[in-house]
């Protein structure tokens, strides 16, 4: 409740007295045991008493009023004016929510602009960090901050340094992302042990959000890099992995197995090596769904020092990277089934889909491999004829001879096998399975990469077309020298091959 004395202020401000009016103002901007704090109603009675020529006024709106609550006064021009009357008079802050105010003009007014630009690098200069933030959002054409000029960066280092918290976010995702662990590790690292001590505070019973968690595996790896102390890093790690960050597992695993990616011995890692500990981090990773927490488990079960070691369960895991799309592993898998090709005939197949898909994920070397397994499905000159010959009329008469003609003219295959080719078994999905030993034994076994949309167009049109029916002699197409008479009496003039 009012005091008497403020009911009498507030009966002298209604009748315009602009010294009650400037009291009342301050004691709704700082509040009272009978006023509660309001910055609006502040601005209302700071403002009459403003209107009226007092420059206290002026100075007290210019200094505490921001620009969120004067961007709703009726008039605009004139609360502008009491802005530049405190900056005139000394307080810096105005500039930055007069700036703030010239900023907001629709349309843009060029030299108010201009005029807005200098008023905030003025309020920079003197350290206020909201304006040192506007600049950098104003100089920055990246929202996310992933990447800044000269000029972004100095005013988002200046705003962090002043304590704006967006700041420092924008200058930690920034230095991470360029790899400046030590600007990185400068801003994120106190907060990365605030939030650790807060949680040892609270019995590690309490749910980080998703942003500290990875905020402690960062502080890790960059800490790894810069030579930290190793307690810290794996204090970090093991905290985030609590918190289900697959990251920061797969990070301790190696840790524990003190390797790299590649399964590569390094110095840096837990004091002694725990194959034990690494296989329990990096299952844990895998089950996550990191694929190359999978790999790296490939990579121990490999090691003759790891007293578990097991080639077949390597091989698993390896398959298990593979299938969740990890580059390297699915290289590696599709090597050893070609390795392996004297084991099992139709390793071969499993060896070029797994290239297939390495050098789909950017593995060029497995390009190589694939060479040397594919064929090139170079056009059959004799099938190109066919193609160019054929009608509407022996289309509809002979639909699988038309078929198999068009199968040789786009993946090269000779007049045996386009003839003798048994679809159904010929489809691999990701490449041609040319074999017809057992009908035609003078030929031999080979692979045809399908690498291009139309290649694969034509392999679903003509499989659809066979769905169902025997490629062999006993079905519609006769034996194989029905076929042949079949397609000399069609096409007399046909090349020979």
């Amino acid at each position: 409740m009012a005091s008497r004395e403020e009911l009498r202020l507030l009966r002298e401000a209604r009748a315009g007295n602009p010294e009650s009016q400037l009291t009342l103002g301050k004691l709704y901007l700082f509040g009272s045991k009978g006023l509660p704090q309001s910055v609006t109603t502040a601005l209302h009675w700071l403002g009459r008493s403003a209107s009226q020529g007092l420059l206290a006024a002026k100075r007290l709106i210019g200094e505490h009023i921001p620009y969120e609550v004067v961007r709703t006064h009726p008039d605009r021009r004139q609360a502008e004016g009491w802005y530049r009357d405190a900056l005139k008079d000394g307080v810096p802050r105005a500039g930055l929510v007069l700036a703030q105010m010239l900023l907001a003009d629709t349309p843009v007014n060029p030299e108010r602009h201009h005029e807005a630009i200098k008023l905030l690098e003025g309020a920079a200069h003197q350290k206020i960090g909201e304006a040192q933030w506007l600049l950098a959002e104003i100089a920055s054409q990246h929202e996310a901050y992933t990447e800044m000029d000269d000029k972004t960066a100095y005013w988002v280092t200046q705003a962090a340094e002043s304590g704006v918290p967006d700041a420092r976010s924008a200058l930690i995702e920034y230095s991470w992302n360029q790899k400046d662990y030590k600007t990185f590790l400068q801003y994120a690292l106190p907060i990365a042990q605030e939030v650790l001590e807060t949680e040892e505070r609270q019995g590690r019973q309490v749910e980080l959000d998703p942003q500290s968690v990875k905020l402690l595996l960062r502080c890790g790896i960059a800490l790894a890099n810069t030579d930290g102390a190793s307690d810290v890093i794996q204090n970090f790690w093991e905290t985030a992995a609590a918190h289900r960050n697959a990251e920061a597992a797969y990070q301790l695993g190696l840790w524990f197995a003190k390797m790299d990616e590649d399964g590569l011995r390094v110095q840096r890692g837990a004091g002694s090596t725990s194959f034990k500990k690494a296989v329990k981090w990096l299952k844990q990773a895998g089950d996550q769904g990191s694929p190359k927490a999978w790999y790296a488990l490939a990579l121990i079960y490999q090691k003759a020092e790891f007293s578990q070691r097991s080639m077949a369960d390597s091989l698993d895991y390896l398959e298990t990277a593979s299938n969740l799309g990890h580059p390297k592993a699915q290289y590696e898998l599709g090597l050893h089934a070609w390795r392996c090709r004297r084991d099992n005939e139709t390793n071969d197949i499993k060896a070029m889909y797994w290239l297939q898909k390495a050098l789909g994920n950017g593995r060029s070397e497995a390009e190589v491999m694939l060479g040397k397994i594919s064929d090139p499905a170079e056009p059959a000159p004799w099938a190109v004829y066919g193609m160019q010959h054929m009608t509407p009329d022996i289309t509809a008469s002979y639909p699988f001879l038309a078929a198999r003609i068009e199968l040789a003219s786009i993946f090269g295959l000779s007049r045996p096998e386009a003839l003798l080719l048994d679809v159904h078994q010929a489809n691999q999905g990701h490449c041609l399975l040319v074999d017809i030993r057992s009908v035609y034994r003078h030929s031999r076994r080979r692979l045809i990469l399908i690498r291009t949309s139309r290649q694969r167009q034509v392999l679903a049109k003509i499989t659809q077309l066979f769905d169902k029916v025997d490629c062999g002699p006993k079905g519609p197409e006769g034996n194989y020298r029905q076929r042949q008479y079949r397609l000399k009496t069609l096409f007399p003039d046909m090349p020979k091959e």
